[in-house]
């Protein structure tokens, strides 16, 4: 009885071991903090434009971490109407965000500096109409666009995405009767 009896709690020990370790979960950070709000410049490409020699150091974006952050990213995105020159990634006025070509650099800095600083030729500058945390959280889905942060974050399709209703919804109605074969089906005598 009593060998009985600790097998028992040695059994449930184990489970309970067992369980609290298997159930890990994605943890949500809904207040991630940004990378640091110092601006950053623009890397210069030609003696026409300004910028420092050397390239910046790339800043690692916390938000592309986060699949509250990156998806807080995608309604950014479509509310100031990046949708409308980038389209959703593939490009069309805008250059295309989907594929391995960045003009600017594909680094979450370089990503940040095209938001807030414009470009020229097209790309305009949203330095006053969005903060830095919304900048850093648009680069998070721009750079999960082209598929540079892991799958278990990016965003897989749209909330307002929806299938058709499921038959067990639809209306119930009776059968139509039909009236037999159109005269425009009937063979030609």
């Amino acid at each position: 009885m009593r060998l009985a009896r600790r097998l028992a709690i040695v059994f449930w020990a184990a489970a309970a071991a067992l369980t609290s370790a298997s159930c890990m979960r994605e943890e949500r950070g809904f207040r991630v903090s940004p990378p640091p709000s110092g601006r950053v410049q623009t890397v210069r490409l030609t003696d026409f434009q300004p910028g420092p020699a050397q390239p910046p150091e790339v800043t690692q974006n916390a938000y592309e971490e986060n699949a509250y952050a990156v998806s807080e990213g995608k309604r950014l995105y479509e509310q100031m109407n990046c949708v409308g020159c980038h389209f959703h990634g593939g490009g069309g006025i805008g250059p295309a965000l989907m594929d391995a070509h960045w003009i600017y650099g594909s680094d979450p800095s370089q990503i940040f500096s095209t938001i807030v600083q414009g470009r020229p030729n097209g790309m305009p500058s949203f330095r006053n109409k969005l903060n830095d945390d919304e900048v850093w959280k648009i680069a998070a889905y721009v750079r999960s666009l082209s598929g540079q942060v892991a799958k278990d974050v990016a965003p897989s399709r749209s909330d307002d995405m929806s299938g058709p209703p499921p038959e067990s919804a639809t209306e119930k109605k009776p059968p139509v009767k039909s009236g037999g074969i159109p005269k425009s089906a009937e063979m030609p005598k």
